[in-house]
Formats: C-alpha cells, sequence, structure tokens
C-alpha cells in the first residue's frame, strides 16, 4: 500500500450567536479564522481524514503532505511520523513547534496529519483508533459546558441549557475585574448548588495577588472544582505561591511534554490540561499520573475530526478522569462531519468502528470553504 496523494479544504466555521461571549465583552474573533482539512488517498482506496489547528499556514500542510507520499502507511512509526517542518507557518491554537524529543522542530500541520494516519491505518486493520494508542480504559469520557465572558443573566441561561442537556459542570473564560459573585449565584441559580465551575482566565488575574484574593473572595461558592492558568505560565514561583495559599486546585494548560517536566519539577499545580497531538497527550498524561496528577482534555473549540481524535486520545489515558473541554458541536454552526459527538449525562461515548469512527459531510464541506 502507498499514500497516493491528498486533499484539502480551507474552511472557516463561525460559532453560534450567543455561545461565546456576551456583547458587554466583545465579540470572539478566534470562529474568524481558517482550518484546513485533510484526506490522505492510497493506492488500494483506503484513506484516512484529519484537520489542523486554527492559523496553520495552507503551505504547511502541502509540505506535510508532500512527505508521506509514496510511503507505505502500515511502515510509518505513528510515535513519530516522517514529516518535513518545512517553513512552519502558522501556530495552531495551544501547539508548540518543538520537535518530537525537543530538539528541531515540527511542521505546524503535523496533528492533522497524525490523526489521518491514524484513522487510515485503524480503517485497514479494523481497529479503533484507541486500540493503536494502547486500548481504552474507559467507554465513556467526562466532559463539561463551556462558554466565554457572559454576563450574570447570559451566564445562568448558559448553566441552565447545560443542566437541562445533562452536563454537571461548566468551564467558563474570565478575567480579574468580571461580576463574579453575581455571574457565579445565576449559574447556581439555574443549574443547582451541585453544579461544578472552571475559572479559566487566560492568565488575566494577573500576579499571584490578585488571583489570591479572589479566591479567598469566592471560597463561599464550594462548587468552583478548578482554577487555570490564573496567572503568566512563565513564573511557575508564582503557581507555587498561589497553590500554597487557596484550597481549589490549581491546573496548567500545556501542550509540550518539556513544560509538563517542568510544572512537575517545581510543584506548581495539581492538575493538567493538556493539548497536543494523540501520542504527545496520551504521553503527558502518563507523566502527569506518576506525578499523583489527573488530567483533562483542552479544545481549540474544534469541528469533528479533531474532537474524535481527542475522544480516542482520552479513552487511552489512565490519567484522564477530570471533565474534558470538547465543546465544538454546540458552539460552531457545524462540525463537518456526518455524525457529530453525543453527549449523555455529561460523557461522551467512545466509538469502537474502525478508524476515528467519523466521516466528512461533504455538503456541509463545501458550503463552509473559502479561498
Amino acid at each position: 500500500m502507498q499514500i497516493t496523494g491528498c486533499e484539502i479544504w480551507t474552511v472557516v466555521v463561525r460559532a453560534r450567536p450567543g455561545t461565546v461571549n456576551s456583547p458587554e465583552f466583545g465579540a470572539a474573533t478566534w470562529d474568524h479564522v481558517p482550518k484546513h482539512l485533510i484526506r490522505l488517498q492510497t493506492d488500494e482506496g483506503v484513506y484516512g481524514i484529519g484537520e489542523t489547528g486554527r492559523g496553520v499556514g495552507r503551505s504547511a500542510v502541502a509540505s506535510a503532505a508532500q512527505s508521506l507520499i509514496g510511503l507505505n502507511p502500515l511502515r510509518i512509526p505513528l510515535q513519530d511520523l516522517p514529516i518535513d517542518p518545512g517553513r512552519a507557518e502558522g501556530t495552531p491554537t495551544g501547539r508548540t513547534h518543538e520537535g518530537r524529543h525537543g530538539t528541531g522542530r515540527i511542521n505546524p500541520a503535523y496533528d492533522a496529519f497524525e490523526m489521518a494516519l491514524f484513522d487510515l491505518v485503524g480503517r485497514h486493520l479494523g481497529l479503533p483508533v484507541h486500540a493503536l494508542l494502547g486500548g481504552k480504559v474507559r467507554d465513556r469520557v467526562a466532559m463539561d459546558y463551556w462558554i466565554g465572558q457572559m454576563t450574570p443573566d447570559d451566564a445562568g441561561r448558559a448553566a441552565g441549557e447545560a443542566k437541562a442537556r445533562g452536563f454537571h459542570g461548566l468551564k467558563m473564560k474570565c478575567a480579574i475585574d468580571d461580576p463574579w459573585e453575581a455571574r457565579i449565584q445565576a449559574i447556581l441559580d439555574a443549574a443547582g448548588p451541585g453544579f461544578t465551575l472552571t475559572l479559566d482566565p487566560n492568565e488575566r488575574f494577573y500576579r499571584p495577588v490578585e488571583a489570591i484574593g479572589l479566591a479567598r473572595r469566592l471560597a463561599r461558592f464550594p462548587t468552583i472544582a478548578m482554577y487555570e492558568d490564573p496567572v503568566p505560565k512563565w513564573n511557575l514561583d508564582w503557581y507555587r505561591q498561589i497553590r500554597a495559599a487557596i484550597d481549589v486546585p490549581l491546573a496548567l494548560h500545556l501542550g509540550n511534554p518539556r513544560d509538563v517536566v517542568n510544572a512537575i519539577k517545581s510543584e506548581a499545580c495539581d492538575h493538567f490540561n493538556l493539548g497536543g497531538g494523540m501520542v504527545d497527550f496520551v504521553r503527558m498524561a502518563s507523566m502527569a499520573s506518576a506525578y499523583g496528577s489527573h488530567v483533562w482534555h483542552g479544545s481549540g473549540v474544534d469541528l469533528g475530526v479533531a474532537e474524535h481524535s481527542y475522544l480516542h486520545a482520552c479513552a487511552a489515558a489512565h490519567a484522564c478522569v477530570l471533565p474534558s473541554d470538547l465543546v465544538g458541536s454546540w458552539v460552531r454552526e457545524h462540525m463537518l462531519v456526518e455524525t457529530p459527538m453525543t453527549f449523555t449525562d455529561g460523557h461522551a461515548t467512545v466509538p469502537d468502528v474502525p478508524g476515528l469512527g467519523c466521516e466528512f459531510d461533504m455538503d456541509a464541506v463545501r458550503h463552509y470553504a473559502v479561498g
């Protein structure tokens, strides 16, 4: 078997109105950024599909594809794909460009081709992708709802929708000057006192004094489950300081194994929100597990192929017991796959069909294609 070609579609899929920020906090702009969908073809008719992160240059996708033309996908080491880094144009959200072993550079389209090759090999062998990652350790993966920065009224409405859909908690974007007590109370009034919250300010609590002060103000809300990335992540000393001063667990959102090692050595956090490709996610989750931490899978508010790949990675990682952020299906207008994931009682079921378990909805792909 040989890889003979790669189809590429560039798409822009906007967010549904009212699913991200309230107007008072400004409209989201990340949903204007293109993504690329790929389909690797072989001379035996077997194919595999993938999806890049936001902002990857199309030339990087073409360069990565060219690296694989003529190769036998069954002989490619899936844990270390022979992809030309090219010019490393574009930086997908949450992904660094360090080499697989900490040296050199990596093509920013790498993760999309990892998805496609795992999907292709799984289809050929009749195996789900999680089997190629070491085997699933769970049949369902816990998920939380997700919102951007919202007013108390809008946050309460979103929490009510989350509760009605069976979710048990949500993660929300935020900043230090937000209307904290009113927003949290509105969420709990709508969803009930057992509904948990993960607060993710993207470093916008700024310094330990602000982060610690806010955590102490909000200590009367016992449903706050996690503070994620409260201050700049380069300063792990600040994370140790915050961790020692508050009772709520602290998490770091990381996508590079070296960053996980540094956080563990510094004892900077309790748990991890991890990104990166499937192989790296499982590796980093094992590192976190050895440290005694739990993990969840982060999100770039992605489309259906990427989220299916995340689901398989979560299923194969023992430490992935915290609710993950696979949120595209209620935020994006369309997931561009025929059958998006469904959520029951705050969980997504892991597919057991060959490959990733999804197919492009080609009518939707053509509708959202640009350029």
